[in-house]
């Protein structure tokens, strides 16, 4: 009865770490937007991928949050601050991600532990260090389509990315660029997909 009830414990964290991340990553970046942030327009707004891009073709499901400003108290911030930004989120990101390992890490060395929980946990681990490379890895082709910086974030319900746009915004076009990118590199649909905007 002991062992039953040590393993329902391990077997509950293993159900909300996947969780925890993504609310600590969430948390995290909103503080940086309180931080940023203008009072913009932050409406949501619905893209069609199928474009004259030649998109994946799938229809409105492809959502964005247009019009954040990110200003500080002398006008729109600089390129550095703006890099600045986008480097504390990648921090914590790797928190969140480092966080959610060392959990797993210990449940997985749990004396007594039982196999199934064990395996659970090493599986876990695995999946978080494959969408980590996985981030980089979409980061990297997104600058090179010529943004000048962004944060990618995957989690079981989708892909978020938050890019760096000029004051103009992310035009139809760049939108389905981001999206043809992600649902390539991942397989996922547009309709998983959810790009920020930050200018």
């Amino acid at each position: 009865m002991k062992v039953f009830k040590r393993n329902a414990v391990i077997i509950t964290v293993l159900l909300f770490v996947g969780a925890a991340v993504y609310l600590n990553w969430a948390y995290g970046r909103q503080q940086e937007d309180s931080q940023v942030s203008a009072g913009g327009q932050n409406a949501q707004q619905a893209v069609s991928s199928g474009n004259e891009e030649g998109a994946s073709g799938e229809s409105a499901g492809l959502f964005y949050e247009a019009g954040t400003d990110a200003e500080t108290s002398g006008g729109t911030q600089g390129a550095a601050d703006m890099a600045g930004y986008f480097d504390q989120v990648r921090l914590n990101r790797r928190q969140a991600r480092d966080e959610a390992t060392a959990t797993l890490s210990t449940i997985s060395e749990t004396a007594g532990a039982s196999q199934e929980a064990i395996d659970a946990a090493l599986a876990q681990m695995m999946q978080l260090a494959g969408w980590t490379a996985q981030e980089a890895e979409l980061e990297s082709l997104i600058t090179a389509k010529g943004f000048a910086n962004c944060v990618v974030f995957i989690a079981e319900d989708g892909v978020t990315v938050t890019v760096s746009v000029d004051a103009e915004g992310l035009s139809t076009a760049g939108a389905a660029k981001i999206t043809d990118i992600v649902t390539e590199e991942t397989g996922c649909t547009a309709s998983d997909i959810k790009i920020i905007e930050i200018k």
